[in-house]
């Protein structure tokens, strides 16, 4: 999600990174990300944001940070405040990236993650598979292989800017 925020604001001086501090796989996402974007030669200021009220301070702080957009981290208390971080997105015109579709088809501007209907399949077949008698320690480690891309290109419009070709050709959906 960097590297796409990156091809569709080349320019952005700094990318911020929304975590939930109170997830317990942060640290090692943050650590993730840090690497990431020194490995792509981004700036990236990890936010933090565990409640509605840091989720508020975040988003009214973000121009001061000089930050020029946003990727969303994909985990459960962002996700139960998708409309309220899409709201906050739209109301302080930030460019911003999540990692499931439904933040697009909810007015956000671009997502790219697991695709979570093949995700869901996949555990139905794990769980066919133990309910059939086989071991859960003997199956093995499934990660996985499909992803989508979302970009709604009426909210470009709105915050002013074009989605590059490239990335429209990228993506597997486009919502007009």
């Amino acid at each position: 999600r960097l590297e796409l925020m990156k091809d569709l604001m080349p320019n952005a001086g700094v990318i911020g990174y929304l975590l939930n501090p109170a997830h317990q796989k942060s640290e090692i996402e943050a650590k993730s990300v840090v690497a990431a974007a020194n490995a792509l030669g981004i700036d990236v200021r990890i936010l933090n944001a565990k409640s509605e009220s840091e989720l508020e301070t975040v988003f009214s702080d973000l121009q001061g940070m000089r930050i020029g957009a946003l990727v969303v981290s994909g985990e459960p208390f962002f996700d139960s405040q998708r409309d309220k971080i899409v709201g906050l997105a739209a109301k302080y015109a930030v460019l911003t990236i999540y990692a499931w579709r439904e933040y697009v088809l909810a007015g956000g501007l671009m997502s790219y993650g697991t695709d979570l209907p093949e995700s869901y399949r996949q555990a139905a077949i794990y769980a066919g598979r133990i309910l059939k008698g086989e071991k859960p320690v003997n199956l093995p480690v499934v990660q996985p292989t499909k992803f989508h891309m979302a970009v709604n290109s009426k909210t470009a419009k709105s915050l002013g800017i074009e989605v590059p070709s490239k990335l429209l050709g990228l993506a597997n959906e486009v919502i007009e």
